[in-house]
């Protein structure tokens, strides 16, 4: 399988998704439009090892619900992926049994390499 979930009008990935081309035979995603399921999730916990892995504290709602300030759970980090697609750390790339998580310089080139070999 190969799949990447991102966000349409994220500019970050925007370029991911250009840097990444050919994206031949990979299913994009987009998480507003088409919210991510807890079966999805699930997968991609499986992948990392952890919600939080998969959690961006960069999302203006983490500040603004004061969740900086609190000592969250992994069920807590699950609950609010789930709740609002801005808690996702983004793009997310899964190619077969590898995931790639976030937008770092490094994990960008380790999801491109493993595409395209």
């Amino acid at each position: 399988m190969k799949k990447i979930y991102h966000l349409a009008s994220c500019s970050t990935c925007q370029r991911i998704l250009k840097e990444l081309e050919p994206l031949n035979g990979v299913e994009l995603q987009e998480i507003k439009t088409a919210s991510i399921t807890p079966g999805q999730l699930d997968e991609m916990k499986n992948l990392t090892g952890s919600y939080e892995a998969l959690f961006s504290r960069r999302a203006m709602l983490f500040r603004q619900r004061g969740l900086h300030e609190q000592q969250l759970s992994e069920d807590d980090f699950k609950n609010l992926i789930l709740e609002h697609y801005t808690f996702l750390k983004r793009p997310v790339t899964i190619i077969n049994d590898q995931i790639f998580v976030g937008n770092s310089k490094k994990v960008v080139e380790a999801a491109k390499e493993a595409l395209h070999s």
